[in-house]
């Protein structure tokens, strides 16, 4: 049986080795231990299964900067499952009661750079669409929105800006 739950203390170990396993490398587990130094993870939540975890996604505040203001808004990643356990559902259970955990919160939207043929079927569609683009260049339909709180991407237009603990690891 699979669940669902917020990150533990005893949880970092873990879902460091969940990340470095699942992309082959540190930089996402190392992103995740500074964003929790930082104590910039709004979210974070682990699949666990048998005892063990097997998955991990966190959600960290972003800014939207326009010509006329700043606002936050938060940023989906990384999201990582355990390479035996994918293809199982588990990516998509952790993104939707991630999503539904964002919901809870103040912020308005939420983005994320991902596979475009991936995220939409949990409501994110181009951030272009409403002029909200990622301070970095990457292909168009691989930056995405998703609207938490009713007519908050109508008033939204910008540039995101993630976390520096994004470019620091």
């Amino acid at each position: 049986m699979l669940t669902i739950r917020y990150e533990q203390p005893e949880d970092p170990v873990a879902i460091h080795a969940v990340h470095t396993a699942a992309f082959g490398r540190l930089h996402e587990g190392d992103l995740v231990d500074a964003l929790r130094r930082a104590e910039a993870l709004t979210i974070s939540l682990v699949a666990v299964q048998d005892d063990c975890i097997v998955g991990h996604i966190a959600f960290s505040p972003v800014t939207v900067t326009s010509s006329t203001a700043t606002i936050e808004a938060l940023g989906l990643g990384p999201l990582a499952v355990l390479p035996a356990c994918q293809r199982h559902g588990i990516g998509a259970q952790l993104v939707n009661v991630g999503l539904a955990a964002c919901r809870a919160t103040p912020y308005g939207i939420v983005v994320v750079l991902g596979h475009p043929h991936y995220y939409p079927r949990f409501g994110f569609t181009t951030a272009k669409h409403y002029g909200i683009v990622w301070e970095h260049d990457v292909p168009e339909g691989a930056f995405m929105v998703q609207e938490l709180k009713g007519g908050t991407l109508g008033q939204i237009q910008g540039v995101v800006r993630y976390r520096p603990e994004f470019d620091a690891v």
